[in-house]
C-alpha cells in the first residue's frame, strides 16, 4: 500500500507538472520555471508521502549536501554523454554545423529537471527501495531496470532495441548509482546532467523524442548501431557500453561499503539494513 501511496503522489506531480511545461512549450523562461517548480514540487510530495507512509525521515532526499551531490552526478552525467558523442564523432558520423540556441537551451535545463527529478523518485526512490527491501538489490535493479527501458516504449521513435538499450544503459545504472550512495541527489543529477548534454548541448534526439534545440547545431549519419538512429545516441552501442561500465564501478563502490542488500529470507518481518547515506 505505500508502495501505490508514493508512487501516486509523485506521478500526479509529474503529471500535473508535465502538462504545465507542455502548455507553454516554445516559451523557454516559463519552461525553465515551470520545470524547476515540478522537480521541486515532486521532491517535496516525495518526502512529505514517505513520512507519512513510512513514519521516518527521508534521508535519501535529505537537504544537507544536496546540491554537491547534484553538481557531482550532473557532471558525471555530462561527462559520460560527451565520451558517447566523441566516439561517434571520432568514426565521422555526428558533426556540429555551429552554435544553436542559448534560450532553446536554458528551457531545456527546466524539462530535463522536471525529468530526472520525477522519474529518479518514481523509479529509484519508490519501486527500487521498496521492491530492494523484499527482494535484494540484484532482482530490485533487473526489475526495475526492465520496467523503465519499457517506459520508453512509449516514445515517438521508439524501438525495442532503443528500450532494452534505455534498460542497460539508464535503468541499471541509476539504480547502482542510488546502491551506491543510498541517497537521490546523485542519481537525479546523474539523469539530468546525461539528458541535459544530449539535448541542451549537443541537439541530440534523447530516447526517440525527436530532434532538440540546444547550443549546438548538429547532425548524424551512419550506422544506426553507431548513432542510434532515430532513437537517438542513447541506441548507439557505445551508450550501452558507457552504461555497463560505470554500473560496473557502481556496484563496486556499493559492496565496498556493504550497501547491497542481500535476497531476503527470513519471515519475521525483519527488514533488512545498508549503510547511511554519502
Amino acid at each position: 500500500m505505500r508502495l501505490i501511496k508514493q508512487f501516486l503522489t509523485v506521478a500526479a506531480v509529474a503529471f500535473v507538472g508535465g502538462q504545465a511545461v507542455a502548455a507553454v512549450q516554445g516559451n523557454a523562461w516559463l519552461s525553465l520555471a515551470l520545470g524547476l517548480l515540478t522537480a521541486a514540487l515532486a521532491v517535496l510530495g516525495y518526502a512529505w508521502v514517505v513520512r507519512r507512509t513510512e513514519h521516518r525521515a527521508p534521508t535519501e532526499v535529505a537537504r544537507a549536501g544536496a546540491a554537491g551531490r547534484i553538481v557531482r552526478g550532473a557532471l558525471l552525467g555530462v561527462a559520460m554523454f560527451a565520451a558517447v558523442i566523441a566516439n561517434i564523432a571520432f568514426l565521422g558520423d555526428f558533426h556540429v554545423d555551429g552554435l544553436g540556441s542559448v534560450t532553446g537551451a536554458a528551457g531545456l535545463i527546466g524539462v530535463m529537471a522536471a525529468a530526472a527529478a520525477t522519474e529518479e523518485l518514481l523509479f529509484r526512490g519508490v519501486l527500487f527501495r521498496v521492491i530492494e527491501e523484499r527482494t535484494g538489490t540484484w532482482i530490485a535493479m533487473l526489475l526495475t531496470g526492465v520496467l523503465f527501458g519499457l517506459m520508453h516504449l512509449l516514445n515517438p521513435d521508439a524501438s525495442w532495441w532503443g528500450a532494452i538499450a534505455i534498460a542497460i544503459e539508464a535503468g541499471f545504472m541509476l539504480a547502482a548509482c542510488y546502491a551506491a550512495t543510498r541517497n537521490l541527489w546523485v542519481p537525479i543529477g546523474l539523469h539530468f546532467g546525461w539528458n541535459f548534454a544530449a539535448a541542451g548541448i549537443f541537439s541530440a534526439v534523447v530516447s526517440g523524442n525527436g530532434e532538440s534545440k540546444g547550443l549546438l547545431e548538429s547532425t548524424t549519419s551512419g550506422s544506426a548501431l553507431v548513432t542510434g538512429g532515430d532513437f537517438g545516441p542513447e541506441g548507439s552501442l557505445y551508450a550501452v557500453g558507457a552504461g555497463v561500465a560505470l554500473t560496473l564501478v557502481f556496484l563496486w563502490l556499493a559492496r565496498r561499503r556493504g550497501n547491497l542488500v542481500p535476497r531476503r529470507r527470513r519471515t519475521d518481518g525483519v527488514q533488512p539494513t545498508v549503510t547511511v547515506s554519502r
